[in-house]
């Protein structure tokens, strides 16, 4: 499709809306924003790309909705309060009712979490879209939650349900066999997941270590275990399931792919976080007040190494492993 109009009309036209008084948003080579007295910046960025990411027939809504929660959940990992992002998008055309809906998607959840857009780039791609966004939060100095601090007797704990956007992502793309109403309860879990910000800011006061789940619950606990010299012991029992698989459960042939899902499915966005347990009634509160399901599923160990126990107590001797980008096979 020919462009019908410049790559600066699109950026004016879409991207350019207002941003809270004391910061310079597009327009200028760079912009400004200002950090609270005593508060340190955290900033993390994602790339999003077609055909590797999200589907050619995606939402252009909850895709614009998806890449910027992929980022608010680093920022939520870290306790961090969001504050601005930038975007970068490769679009091979510009079909103007497709770039309308995707920007009224990251509109709509920035405003939710006062991040404003403050600036990006636009260009031309060669092969399909390429998204890019990088935001910014703040955090007072030390108290954000680090991968690097779970202590040895802290209770292992994740937020949500686990399972559905790696079963949904697989009927997607042809590797399983599509039940359609299943699908229609899974899709948003991939497409629109929620990002723990509220959450992450509140953990603050009980947690000791945290990560987002995207490469998959035992690739992505496995870096708070390198990073704080720990080993883990998880039961995979206490793992909560998404609900619409849970009938899944009880079929002896979806057990491999349901193990998959929950223990090395990626795209989840929810947190995993370690705490002490004398706060294990203080996180149950916490979880009626923010109306947010938050499940011990095992505990940190001095002895390293991580340990999966089954239904039966039985180690798992072969644990599936998450998602790498560059994993051959």
């Amino acid at each position: 499709m020919k462009a019908a109009i410049s790559e600066f009309d699109l950026i004016a036209r879409y991207f350019k809306r207002a941003v809270p008084a004391g910061m310079l948003g597009g327009g200028d080579d760079c912009a400004l924003f200002s950090v609270p007295t005593g508060q340190q910046v955290a900033t993390s960025t994602d790339l999003l790309l077609e055909g590797r990411h999200f589907f050619s027939d995606v939402d252009p809504r909850t895709l614009g909705h998806k890449a910027l929660a992929v980022n608010l959940s680093d920022l939520a990992a870290m306790g961090a309060l969001p504050v601005g992002c930038l975007l970068g998008l490769g679009l091979p055309d510009i079909d103007e009712s497709w770039i309308a809906s995707f920007a009224d998607g990251f509109y709509d959840l920035a405003g939710r979490h006062g991040c404003a857009l403050i600036g990006g780039d636009t260009t031309r791609s060669l092969h399909g879209i390429t998204i890019s966004v990088t935001v910014f939060g703040t955090v007072a100095p030390r108290r954000a939650l680090r991968r690097s601090a779970a202590r040895p007797g802290d209770d292992i704990w994740v937020s949500g349900v686990l399972g559905a956007a790696d079963i949904a992502c697989r009927m997607l793309a042809g590797t399983i066999g599509t039940d359609v109403d299943l699908l229609r309860q899974l899709r948003g879990a991939l497409e629109t997941p929620t990002p723990r910000v509220e959450l992450g800011q509140a953990l603050i006061e009980y947690a000791h270590a945290a990560i987002d789940v995207s490469d998959g619950l035992l690739q992505d606990l496995s870096h708070i275990l390198r990073a704080s010299g720990c080993g883990a012991r998880l039961h995979e029992s206490a793992i909560p399931l998404h609900p619409a698989l849970k009938n899944l459960a009880a079929e002896p042939q979806a057990q491999a792919m349901l193990r998959q899902a929950v223990l090395a499915g990626g795209d989840l966005y929810e947190l995993c976080f370690t705490a002490p347990v004398e706060a294990h009634a203080m996180i149950l509160r916490l979880s009626t007040a923010l109306n947010i399901p938050l499940s011990p599923i095992g505990s940190i160990t001095q002895a390293p190494g991580l340990v999966v126990y089954d239904r039966a107590g039985q180690a798992i001797s072969d644990p599936p492993s998450g998602f790498d980008h560059f994993r051959i096979g």
